[in-house]
């Protein structure tokens, strides 16, 4: 059996939870919150950290220093994040269900999240290139 199928998130060790993570920068996509409803809408306006072409952070170790806004997850309760898009491992994990075919820990290759849809690279938008983020929300199709 693979670890993510026996250890729950906080048995993980850092380079197993590392590993989880697929690429798709998604959760690097800034977001808006209704105030009333509390819904979180994403845009297409990505943290300028953000190589696209990768989708990795350029300053990934000083992130949350760099960046006000930038969550670490692994310091935080992970049933705070349902937020995260539905096809984050983390969150599929913590949802008791099982990883994606496209996920580079079942492909065995990380271009695998770009030829399944699901990487940003081919919309997103660096927030420095942006006035308004209300012009920039984006709703996801389900991915098979």
């Amino acid at each position: 059996m693979k670890f993510w199928e026996t250890k729950t998130l906080s048995e993980m060790t850092t380079a197993e939870w590392e590993s989880l993570c697929d690429g798709c920068a998604k959760c690097c996509l800034n977001k808006l919150e209704d105030e009333a409803s509390g819904q979180i809408y994403f845009t297409s306006v990505v943290c300028d950290l953000i190589n696209l072409d990768t989708c990795r952070c350029t300053r990934y170790s000083e992130r949350t220093t760099r960046v006000p806004g930038c969550i670490d997850l692994k310091q935080h309760d992970f049933s705070e994040y349902t937020w995260l898009p539905d096809t984050c491992a983390y969150r599929l994990l913590s949802d008791g269900k099982p990883l994606p075919n496209w996920h580079p820990l079942i492909s065995s290759t990380p271009e695998s999240v770009k030829e399944a849809g699901v990487s940003i690279s081919s919309y997103a938008i660096k927030e420095s290139q942006v006035d308004d983020l209300e012009e920039h929300i984006i709703e996801w199709l389900p991915i098979a």
